[in-house]
Order: structure tokens, then C-alpha cells, then sequence
């Protein structure tokens, strides 16, 4: 398997839905794709939470990563989000990105149901072994999975198989994040999934960050970024404030019409969410508005 180098602000991608959610919306999806690169984002993660992966069918699922890929620079990191809430439907979806030749794949843990470690180990270490050729990011998130990775299983599977090269730490817990970075291999890469504490997490010595945000402002995060890797900390403490605050605009993700409304209001229309997503009534749309144009952002 060919060493990968993620690095860099990877957006978690939305997917434009027709009215009602009924189907994908393939000319919004481009246009997005071409915005979030245009701004310099790193990669995009297809298909995850942001992206409205889990209310989606399996054929839909590679119907969207299909339709990135036909108008995505080649330069950019493509990592579509495989996990489902079983197995064979899991395998199924990384059978696809691997025929499809992506830079590598996330894999949520699965959820509703609690599972134990040793079922979680069993669940992982059947799709990295079916697919030894593909690099495998862990996605740990816990308030919409119900189940925890916790460091201890995520290094054993790490050290057993040489595809699992990473995790997208989406836990909220810092101090979780830092122990995993002092604990884990050397080769093993440590993903920042939440915004709020991005500047933290790239001093801490994560490389990367798996972002929703970034959909209606990338170039923050970038800012956050760039100044960090070049050391510029006050600056890049400026560009954190103000995506700490976008975060409190667009409410942790709690409604994803939000994201997408801001982005119309910044000339991006990326169409619907999907039910049981609801949409924004008028009052909540200029409050939207007004909230944007306080933060300078439209």
C-alpha cells in the first residue's frame, strides 16, 4: 500500500438535494466542489456527517462520490466516508471507493445499537483485512454513533494492520486527542474533527483537520492553518476566534440547513437538506442574515 500523506483543511463536503430532498442536485454539487477548491481546501470528505451520508441509500452514496470525482481538480484529496450501520453495506460502499481509486476512506463506527470493543476490533479488522490496499481513517464520534473508540482499540488496530493510517477525532475531548498523539505510531495520523479547537489541535501536532465549517467560509480555517504550520500565532489565533464564532452562528451542525443557507447567502446555492432535516422558516433566515453580516462574512 502506497504511504499517504494527509495534511491540510479536508472539507466535509455538503450534498445539494433537489426540493423535498428527493434527489441529489448534481449541478449544485459542482459548483460547490469548484467553490470549496477555488478557496484551496486540501481534500474533501465525501459523504460524512456534513454530508448527509447516513440518510442516503447505498447506490446514492456512490452516485455522490461519482459525481465529485467527474469534476474534482486531481490534486485533491478525495476520502468518501464508507460507514454504515452494518458490515456488508460498509464493505460494499469501500469496495466501490476502492474500484473508483481514492486517496483513502473513512469509516464511522457503527451505531444505534452499543457495541463492545471486541466487537468493534472484529467489525474494523474485517474491512481493513478485505482491503489491505486502501488507507483507512477511523471516525470517532461518539454523540451520533453512540459507540467510542477509545485509544487503546484504536492503537491495537493500528498496529495490526498497516491500512488503518488514521483517525478523524470528532470526540469534543481534547485531552482524549493530545493522549492519543503522544500514544500512538509513529506513522499514524491524527485528524482534527471539531472546528472550535482547531488552533489547539494543529499545536497539539495534528497535521490535518476533517471540517464542516469550512463549506461556508474555507478560507478561516485555511487561515487557521497556514498561519500555525508557518508559526504566525497571533494571526492564526485572529483567523480561530473567527471561526469559533462561525461555529456559534451555524450551531454545531444541529440543523444542516443552516450551512447551507449561509452559503446562499454568500452567492452558493447548494439547493436542500434532506427529511427528516427541515428547512429554515423566513424569521430564522434574517436572523441568519443579519448574524453573518455582524461577523463580516456577507
Amino acid at each position: 500500500m502506497e504511504q499517504k500523506n494527509i495534511r491540510g483543511i479536508i472539507c466535509a463536503n455538503l450534498t445539494p438535494f433537489t426540493k423535498g430532498g428527493k434527489e441529489i442536485d448534481h449541478p449544485k454539487l459542482h459548483k460547490l466542489i469548484h467553490f470549496l477548491q477555488d478557496k484551496g481546501v486540501h481534500g474533501l470528505f465525501v459523504g460524512g456527517t456534513t454530508g448527509e451520508g447516513l440518510v442516503m441509500s447505498i447506490a446514492e452514496r456512490k452516485e455522490l462520490l461519482e459525481s465529485v470525482l467527474k469534476c474534482v481538480n486531481p490534486k485533491i484529496m478525495v476520502i468518501p466516508h464508507t460507514g454504515t450501520l452494518d458490515l456488508h453495506s460498509t464493505m460494499e460502499l469501500t469496495a466501490h471507493a476502492v474500484e473508483k481509486k481514492v486517496y483513502a476512506v473513512g469509516i464511522v463506527a457503527p451505531g444505534y445499537y452499543h457495541y463492545d470493543e471486541d466487537a468493534l476490533y472484529k467489525y474494523f479488522s474485517t474491512i481493513a483485512s478485505e482491503f489491505p490496499s486502501i488507507p483507512i481513517l477511523l471516525y470517532n464520534i461518539p454523540s451520533c454513533a453512540r459507540n467510542f473508540l477509545p485509544n487503546s482499540l484504536i492503537i491495537k488496530l493500528a498496529q495490526k494492520h498497516k491500512n488503518i493510517v488514521g483517525i478523524k477525532d470528532s470526540t469534543g475531548n481534547m485531552v482524549n486527542l493530545s493522549e492519543l498523539l503522544l500514544q500512538k505510531p509513529t506513522s499514524f495520523t491524527v485528524i482534527n474533527g471539531v472546528d472550535e479547537y482547531g488552533y489547539q489541535a494543529f499545536l497539539a501536532g495534528v497535521q490535518a483537520a476533517v471540517s464542516g465549517t469550512s463549506n461556508v467560509a474555507p478560507e478561516i480555517y485555511l487561515g487557521v492553518y497556514e498561519n500555525v504550520m508557518k508559526r504566525k500565532l497571533p494571526e492564526a489565533w485572529i483567523y480561530q476566534s473567527q471561526l469559533t464564532k462561525l461555529c456559534q452562528v451555524l450551531q454545531y451542525g444541529k440543523n444542516l440547513a443552516i450551512f447551507k443557507q449561509a452559503l446562499k447567502l454568500r452567492g452558493i446555492d447548494v439547493g436542500f437538506v434532506r427529511p427528516p432535516h427541515r428547512e429554515l422558516t423566513k424569521q430564522e433566515i434574517s436572523k441568519l442574515e443579519t448574524t453573518l453580516k455582524s461577523i463580516k462574512l456577507i
